[in-house]
């Protein structure tokens, strides 16, 4: 028998929605549609959310999957035409202008197999300071045997709008140093720590130290092994070419804002953009979906032995 539910609560200021659907549960928050917790019952979180996240209007809680948008990082980074559309680009915020300010519920739905929010952001109706361009965000989320999160922008305006953007995914791990990330085998990536060289991916991905790579033309599927936890996390995603893998390691993390010093054991950053060249050009009327399927399973006998 099939068990679902949604309930809206508020954690700490912020208005935001409890889904489950037979053993999965998702927490999402209105400001800036960003969804904070994905488990299942009685395992390990999915989705990793910092213990010293704030929930305050106006601040993006570290962890869980913010927006950004339409923007990637520093904007001084982004090609000129992305930096173009905003009016300030050496005071611009760093990864863009939603995820800070609060989204409008479109709907919740609880169908047969799953249950379904969205939430929308349009610009016309919400200017953003210093961006003068006309469009809709909308951010449709599933939840069911798997966790489904899709990403739209329609240009509701004259011109074409230039945009790069990230679903910033974080997902927890047992322990990053005992993690394997494969799929990413033969793909070039820009390692933003040596002077934005170019490389290649060689073999599977391990981790010893801090990582910000941006993966160019990565495969539509990436798992994370965890064999500590006995599990892969699968991602599945659509309408992006670029993958940034980002963990603080030691140092950096005791920079870091809402993030204990030693949580970089617990968390790696996969996240599926339109970055660098795969920036997303649309004509007026047109629109872009960046979309992630994401589900764990039991680890198999061959990845075990990896």
């Amino acid at each position: 028998m099939t068990m679902a539910s949604v309930e809206r609560i508020k954690l700490g200021s912020l208005d935001c929605w409890r889904l489950s659907f037979n053993n999965s549960k998702l927490l999402i928050a209105e400001q800036g549609a960003q969804i904070l917790s994905y488990s299942h019952d009685d395992e390990p979180p999915i989705i990793w959310l910092s213990q010293q996240a704030e929930h305050e209007p106006g601040t993006s809680a570290r962890g869980g999957v913010p927006l950004c948008w339409p923007w990637f990082g520093d904007l001084l980074r982004n090609p000129q035409t992305v930096q173009a559309m905003y009016r300030q680009p050496k005071q611009a915020p760093a990864h863009g202008l939603v995820r800070s300010i609060d989204w409008s519920l479109v709907g919740v739905e609880q169908q047969e197999q799953a249950v379904c929010i969205s939430f929308s952001y349009n610009s016309l109706e919400q200017p953003l300071e210093h961006w003068p361009h006309a469009a809709e965000l909308t951010l449709s989320v599933r939840l069911g045997e798997r966790l489904s999160i899709s990403l739209t922008c329609r240009n509701l305006g004259q011109q074409p709008l230039v945009f790069s953007q990230a679903l910033h995914s974080y997902f927890a791990v047992s322990d990053i140093r005992q993690v394997t990330v494969e799929g990413l085998q033969g793909c070039d990536y820009i390692e933003t720590l040596e002077d934005w060289q170019r490389r290649t991916q060689l073999e599977a991905l391990h981790f010893s130290g801090e990582t910000d790579r941006i993966y160019l033309k990565p495969p539509a599927d990436i798992q994370i092994i965890d064999p500590i936890w006995q599990r892969t996390i699968n991602l599945l995603s659509g309408g992006s070419q670029s993958a940034v893998v980002w963990n603080p390691w030691v140092a950096k993390a005791q920079r870091l804002s809402q993030f204990d010093s030693a949580a970089w054991q617990q968390m790696l950053c996969i996240e599926h953009a339109n970055v660098l060249d795969d920036a997303v050009t649309l004509a007026p009327a047109a629109e872009h979906e960046l979309y992630i399927d994401i589900w764990a399973e039991k680890l198999t006998t061959n990845q075990t032995l990896v």
